[in-house]
């Protein structure tokens, strides 16, 4: 097989979360131990970093990962799902995997699919691990796909784990209470291995800290230790005042990832990289501002408020659950706009209800689906919308959605397209405002 002809296959031949979704979810560790053993074990041939989250694992991931390259570090990411290429969810020192190097690996692991039948979530976890200990990577930024407990990635022994928040989404599996999920979460604590948690919540604070006990492992909540006092946002950048607690230290960040949501984000980047200068890796603070300020550039990340067209605006941007969508509301709120057009789609498994409570009445709404199984058809997106006073027309792709909300908007306009992170992947970037 080819490189095209071998992606194909990975797409096709195995149960794909995000495509699918519950049914492609393995709930233990058996494929991942055994095609990692096939492997000779090279999750043990790097060290890492463990992020897991409900909302921000993929900023934090980037953003960690774009400092670490800046500090001199050969550095691996692993993030999931990817937008518009398969080769985005790994990365060596910002480049995306070699094509080569996917086809050789199918090829020696194709007779072992047939007998462990794994995921497509599993297969490339385990191609990410083979990659870097083959790159020879100092460090490697893991994100988890889904949960903690069970994920595939958790396999490893990280110098830190780091989990950004809980909030309420993939409660189909992953239980229905903010201690639940949390619980889950918390796998990715390991025996004596510290523990960054980005924000102390009432529901979920006590469940890290009794499991951080119970493996010996010390634990510090990011936002007891640091605030983002300040901020500005210029319509491109956001800067970003952030003051050590109890103190009168403060610094001053510019990011290139300009949604407000960031600055929780920030201060959890901050406190692991505090925790990692503590285990002995050089990190300059030149080189933390440096990630901060080009983590596109440096990375590769896309889908974060992310601006793909002027006059009108278009912005894209990944949120996807209820928590996800009250940082983007306000992110509106800051932003300077006539009228507002949402261009949004969801997936089924989703709190629907949830989302669309966060939403403006005033907003024009262009309804639409990605192409996927697991995508919410756009009629029963309508319908749920209407029922929260949210009108609009559907439409059967994204591209058709932002055509017609192209059409009727004015150059002082705002589009957002939101809702999934397949639609996002969707956008066809090269052809916005184009007949």
């Amino acid at each position: 097989m080819n490189y095209l002809e071998t992606v194909n296959y990975l797409l096709t031949r195995l149960p794909m979360y995000s495509r699918i979704g519950a049914a492609a979810y393995k709930a233990d560790l058996t494929n991942t131990i055994e095609l990692c053993d096939i492997l000779e074990n090279p999750q043990l041939r790097f060290k890492s970093i463990h992020i897991a989250g409900t909302n921000g694992k993929g900023s934090v991931s980037h953003m960690l990962a774009a400092i670490l390259q800046s500090a001199g570090y050969r550095t691996g990411l692993y993030t999931s799902p990817h937008l518009y290429d398969f080769r985005e969810r790994i990365r060596v020192d910002g480049e995306m995997i070699d094509k080569d190097f996917i086809v050789d690996f199918v090829q020696h692991i194709q007779p072992h699919i047939d007998v462990l039948d794994p995921s497509f979530f599993e297969i490339t976890v385990a191609m990410a691990f083979d990659y870097f200990a083959n790159q020879e990577v100092d460090l490697a930024v893991i994100e988890t796909g889904l949960g903690g407990r069970l994920d595939s990635t958790n396999v490893i022994l990280p110098e830190v784990s780091v989990i950004t928040n809980i909030g309420y989404d993939h409660m189909n599996l992953l239980g229905d209470t903010l201690p639940l999920i949390a619980g889950e979460k918390a796998g990715i604590i390991k025996r004596e291995v510290p523990v960054i948690v980005g924000e102390y919540q009432e529901a979920s604070g006590p469940v890290f800290v009794r499991k951080a006990r119970e493996q010996r492992s010390s634990i510090s909540f990011a936002d007891r230790e640091r605030s983002a006092t300040n901020w500005s946002f210029d319509g491109q950048d956001l800067t970003v005042e952030v003051t050590l607690n109890h103190t009168d230290q403060k610094d001053f960040y510019t990011l290139d990832l300009p949604g407000l949501y960031q600055t929780k984000n920030l201060v959890t980047v901050l406190q692991t990289v505090h925790l990692l200068k503590e285990q002995g890796w050089k990190i300059p603070d030149a080189a933390v501002h440096e990630g901060l300020r080009k983590t596109k550039t440096l990375t590769g990340f896309h889908g974060r408020w992310e601006r793909v067209h002027e006059s009108p605006t278009v912005i894209a941007d990944v949120a996807h659950n209820e928590d996800g969508f009250k940082q983007l509301m306000r992110q509106l709120e800051i932003t300077t706009f006539h009228h507002l057009h949402i261009v949004m789609g969801m997936v089924k498994d989703k709190d629907i209800s949830g989302v669309l409570a966060q939403l403006p009445s005033h907003a024009r709404y262009y309804f639409t689906q990605a192409d996927i199984p697991r995508a919410l058809p756009a009629d029963a997106l309508q319908a749920a919308a209407q029922e929260k006073g949210l009108e609009g027309d559907t439409y059967p792709d994204v591209n058709a959605a932002l055509r017609e909300a192209l059409a009727h908007a004015q150059k002082d306009d705002l589009i957002l397209v939101c809702g999934s992170v397949f639609l996002v992947g969707e956008v066809d970037k090269e052809r916005i405002g184009k007949a």
